[in-house]
Parts: C-alpha cells; structure tokens; sequence
C-alpha cells in the first residue's frame, strides 16, 4: 500500500518541482521531522466514500488519497529523499483534530470541513471539495424538510460540524428533537435504517455515498433543505508550521490547475468507484470549479 500510494503521485506529477527549495534553509518543524525519521504519517477515515475508505483489500483510497498522494510525492522530491515511509493511520471524526494538533500525524486526507473555529487548532491546505449539511431519512417516513423533524430522533457523527449545526438548528427552530450521536458514519446511517432514528444529519455528498453502497439505495431520500451553507473540505496540517504549509499549497496549487485535476474528480464522482462499483454522480459544481482554479484556504462558505 505505501508504495502504491507514493508511486501513484509521482508518476502523475513526474517532473513537477516547487519553485524555492526549502532545502536552501534550515528544516524545521513538520518537514524537519520527516527529513530525521523518513516517515510521514498520514491520517485517514475508514468509511467517508469517496474521499477516503477502505476498499476490498483494507487499502484505503479515495479522492482526498490520491490528492494526498500529490502532497506527498511533492514532499519527497522537495527533500530529496530517494525513499520515503509512508505510515498510514487511521482517525475517526473525534480524534483527527487532536491527532493532528499533537504531531502524531502529519497530513489528513478525509473529509474534514475547514472552518474558523479548527483553524485555532490545525490548518488547512486550499479546499478540495465543497459541501453541505443535509439529513437522509426513510422515503417513508413522510418526513419533507426540516421542519417535519419536528419531535422525531435523528443522529449525527460525534465529533462533526453537523452535530453543532442539527443542536443549533433545534434551538432556533424550537424542533423539540432527540439528538443522538454515533461513533461514524455507518452506525449513524444504520440508526436510520433500523429506525432508531427519523433522520442522519451529515454532509451531502458522504449521505450519497451511504445510500449508494446500502442494500436498498431507493428506500432513502436527501433532504434538498440545508442546515449549512456550502461548506469548504481541506486536507488538515498542523496550525503555525509556515514551511510546510507552504510546500502543501504550492503542491496542491500545481494540482488543482493541471488537467489532472478534472481527470482525478471524474474518476471519484462520475465513474464506477471500487469496491462495488458504486457512480457518486456528481459532476463538478461551477462553485468548485472556480476555488479550484483559485486556491484558498477560505473557512467562510460565503467566499465560495
């Protein structure tokens, strides 16, 4: 898997250098420690299709690993170093902020939405994906928008935007609701499933990846009302390390306006996904399109 993962971005983006090679100061910080031990450790989630899961082999893939894979390629030749460990380590909602923030992982690849009050702890490379916070519910639970939640039970992901957002939501709208929370994602949607609860509060597009890979993907419909706004997805990296962050965003920079970048969204939201097959169908949106081909680190969803 490592070598995959390293070789995969190399050879996409062979010949692509970084313009001022760090190597012409003093290492310090993220990039010093992976020059010392040759070994970057990179955090991902387990079940956030198609930004990072794991396939039939335990490997895990997806569109925020293969732009990882970008990062760290760019890495390893801005260091010039022959060989590099890739250490994989897997995080969950709760614990890759604290991960981060403490050193013990230095780049997460998932689907972490990049707002004002995470940038007081960890930084984020320039956005990659652009959401929404939604719920998905049984199509026959006569539930129509938000306000048809009103008394019902419905559940989020310890540790997420989400969680806030549904709280906040309840109080402002005076919904009267029965908050739960799950470990991840597929206990919450099987909450939902087994009805236990009305209504999955979560991200758009990790919601449509859920009711896709189900064994019943018509039984389930996503709400078109929104407790969010479009909000900003970003590889997470540690808060004040200038240096790598520089390296990080000139990499992803290079990425996000090469023709590798559409051929790199195609693969994970139009065509067949592994390991079933599964086609997100969700073609590139103009809002992302346009941070794209102007990337930022923005947490406001209105600058999108």
């Amino acid at each position: 898997m490592q070598s995959k993962f390293i070789n995969y971005g190399l050879a996409t983006l062979a010949g692509v250098m970084l313009s001022g090679s760090v190597l012409a100061q003093d290492l310090t910080g993220t990039l010093k420690k992976i020059k010392e031990t040759g070994s970057i450790s990179i955090g991902h989630r387990d079940a956030s299709v198609p930004f990072s899961y794991y396939d039939d082999k335990q490997q895990a893939v997806g569109y925020a690993m293969d732009i990882c894979a970008f990062i760290v390629a760019d890495i390893q030749r801005e260091l010039k170093m022959p060989k590099l460990e890739i250490k994989f380590n897997p995080v969950t909602s709760a614990t890759r902020i604290p991960l981060i923030a403490n050193g013990t992982i230095d780049l997460e690849c998932g689907s972490t939405t990049n707002n004002a009050e995470r940038q007081k702890q960890v930084a984020f490379a320039p956005t990659y994906y652009l959401t929404a916070s939604r719920y998905v519910s049984k199509k026959s639970s006569g539930i129509t928008d938000i306000a048809s939640l009103k008394g019902k039970t419905v559940v989020s992901t310890a540790g997420t935007t989400n969680l806030k957002q549904v709280s906040e939501a309840n109080t402002a709208m005076n919904l009267g609701l029965t908050i739960l929370t799950a470990k991840d994602h597929p206990e919450a949607f099987l909450m939902v499933d087994t009805g236990r609860a009305a209504a999955f509060v979560m991200d758009d597009i990790l919601l449509a990846g859920l009711v896709a890979s189900s064994k019943a993907p018509a039984d389930f419909v996503i709400s078109k009302d929104a407790f969010s706004k479009p909000e900003p997805y970003g590889a997470m990296i540690p808060r004040g390390d200038d240096a790598f962050k520089k390296v990080v965003d000139a990499a992803v920079a290079k990425l996000y306006k090469s023709a590798d970048m559409q051929t790199l969204y195609t693969k994970w939201f139009e065509k067949p996904i592994p390991p079933k097959g599964l086609v997100m169908n969700q073609p590139m949106t103009p809002e992302l399109k346009k941070a794209l081909a102007n990337p930022t680190d923005n947490p406001d969803p209105s600058s999108y």
